[in-house]
């Protein structure tokens, strides 16, 4: 089993953009916790059900009153339905018969919750136990690190952060000066222009010239604005 939990972990990282998300997921999950049903519910979800052999949990099962879905949002944990309800006690919350065993677990982004992901399995199967609830806790953490990094925005100034003698090196980068040209015309060595380019780079998050005069230029129109 652990081994088929690495291979979701493998597939988390791989994914490029959050429409990825259930495509990435849709055999591995169904495979490794024996489910027939799961879906990723976001908040402010804009993708939509794009799988067809995937059936959506309905939300009645985990939205309201459901002690399950209360306790996912309340304590930022996952839970299944025999955690907290007897199984007659359940029949009264989901209204899918089918769906005899429910289990939900928290995606967290910036200590907010913006999703969940949920499971069922259907009638006539074993309930969830705590090495499910534990590989859902493991898997929960990955989704919440991989949706942060996907959300996450990409670095901007608010003010140039070049010193004076590298925003001279950028003026005659921008102006297409070679290194050794750069060198002769501010008196230093080439060395001295190379060194200072990593560091330029380094503080504007690029890796070319192109990009760093994109950047210094975008910088100096919106100080403008």
């Amino acid at each position: 089993m652990a081994n088929s939990l690495h291979a979701v972990f493998e597939a988390i990282a791989n994914v490029r953009s959050e429409q990825e998300l259930r495509q990435a997921l849709v055999d591995k999950i169904g495979e490794h916790f024996g489910v027939q049903n799961w879906g990723i519910y976001l908040l402010d979800d804009h993708l939509t059900p794009e799988i067809d052999d995937v059936q959506d949990i309905p939300a009645v099962c985990l939205e309201g009153g459901n002690p399950v879905g209360r306790y996912v949002v309340e304590r930022h944990a996952p839970a299944h339905e025999q955690l907290l309800l007897s199984p007659d006690d359940w029949k009264h919350f989901c209204s899918r018969h089918d769906h005899e065993h429910v289990m939900s677990g928290p995606i967290v982004c910036d200590g907010r919750l913006v999703g969940t992901l949920n499971l069922a399995r259907d009638r006539g199967t074993p309930p969830f136990n705590g090495n499910d609830l534990a590989d859902l806790s493991a898997l929960c953490i990955h989704l919440s690190a991989k949706l942060a990094t996907l959300r996450a925005k990409p670095k901007t100034f608010t003010e140039n952060p070049l010193t004076p003698r590298e925003l001279q090196i950028a003026e005659l980068v921008a102006q297409g000066l070679t290194n050794a040209e750069i060198a002769t015309k501010l008196w230093i060595t080439q060395n001295s222009v190379k060194q200072a380019l990593k560091r330029m780079f380094r503080k504007l998050g690029v890796s070319a010239r192109t990009e760093m005069v994109a950047k210094l230029h975008s910088v100096d129109m919106g100080s403008r604005e």
